[in-house]
């Protein structure tokens, strides 16, 4: 089919007329997205004040919609979040678990994609009018040098942020039952749990900061008044780990039925570090089975050569000697 379009083309508008097809496909999405860009929607602040339900005076309506940090996001904000509230949900947990946690971080990523994905396609583009093109072009290489950097580009930022959650994962599964261990120590000397959390941040930071920023923000979020059940269910969210989950069930199963805090942390601790110990044994269970291709790529060949080698050579020469 590419063929034949392909072939359809240069003989309508010669040698370039994919390449104008497509420049003019680009040119008719541009026009037709510039009214939707002109047209924004209408402020709901003053949709409301003009309804005549409430009075919002200037500065309350300053407080309420804040744009002094986010003016030029703001005026394409409907362009760059998702326009169902579950996706955008969804969106900013992720990449909250991602480690990005300010107020633009959801427009960020649309912006980042479109602007690598636009980016990557023209400088692709260009690198294909000014090195490749020639007559005996085909649609598959147009399609790959032209199509395929901006796929990338647009793929990238959802491959970094997956990246970033693994990474922030495996740190806060590592570092969690250390985590533990220096607030069993802290709430057994006489701590309250939430000077034990701002204590155990604080000495967590240079080994694992991912999980000291979490407690971090538990902390504040206790001292703004917050409800200590849902700061930690905020917490599972946002680490997206099991045991996290489990620990904040934990805490809240001993707060509700008044059980001592020390004797559950003390209990989960314990469970933390052998199950720490479970996951270093099924990763040595594990090397011998994945050492086994490496050893036979790498040991084999050259035991063979060694080997059989010299048997070769003996028989070239002899073959060569027998005439």
């Amino acid at each position: 089919m590419f063929d034949t379009l392909n072939a359809m083309l240069v003989d309508m508008l010669g040698p370039a007329g994919p390449l104008m097809a497509v420049a003019a496909l680009a040119l008719l999405l541009i026009l037709a997205a510039i009214p939707l860009m002109l047209s924004s929607k209408p402020d709901p602040m003053d949709k409301l004040a003009k309804s005549g339900r409430t009075k919002i005076d200037a500065e309350t309506k300053a407080i309420l919609r804040d744009t002094r940090r986010n003016a030029k996001l703001n005026k394409y904000a409907q362009y760059l979040e998702p326009q169902s509230a579950e996706e955008l949900g969804q969106m900013r947990l992720k990449l909250l678990q991602a480690g990005y946690r300010t107020r633009d971080a959801v427009r960020l990523f649309y912006l980042a994609q479109m602007v690598l994905g636009i980016g990557l396609l023209v400088a692709g583009t260009v690198y294909y009018l000014l090195f490749i093109d020639s007559p005996e072009s085909t649609m598959q290489q147009k399609l790959i040098y032209i199509l395929l950097p901006g796929t990338v580009g647009y793929l990238a930022p959802k491959y970094w942020i997956q990246k970033r959650v693994e990474e922030r994962r495996k740190q806060i599964e590592e570092g969690f039952p250390d985590a533990l261990d220096m607030m069993l120590v802290c709430v057994e000397a006489g701590q309250a749990l939430d000077q034990a959390i701002v204590r155990v941040a604080g000495e967590l930071h240079a080994s694992y900061p991912a999980l000291a920023d979490e407690f971090e923000i538990i902390s504040h979020e206790m001292k703004a008044g917050k409800d200590k059940s849902a700061v930690l269910n905020d917490m599972g969210e946002r680490c997206g780990v099991q045991d996290v989950a489990s620990f904040v069930t934990v805490l809240n199963q001993a707060a509700s039925f008044g059980t001592s805090i020390a004797d559950a942390l003390r209990i989960y601790a314990s469970e933390m570090r052998d199950k720490r110990v479970m996951r270093a044994e099924e990763k040595a269970n594990k090397l011998p089975t994945k050492m086994t291709l490496t050893t036979m790529m790498f040991t084999v060949p050259p035991l063979l050569i060694i080997l059989v080698g010299p048997s070769i050579v003996g028989i070239t020469q002899l073959g060569t000697i027998a005439p």
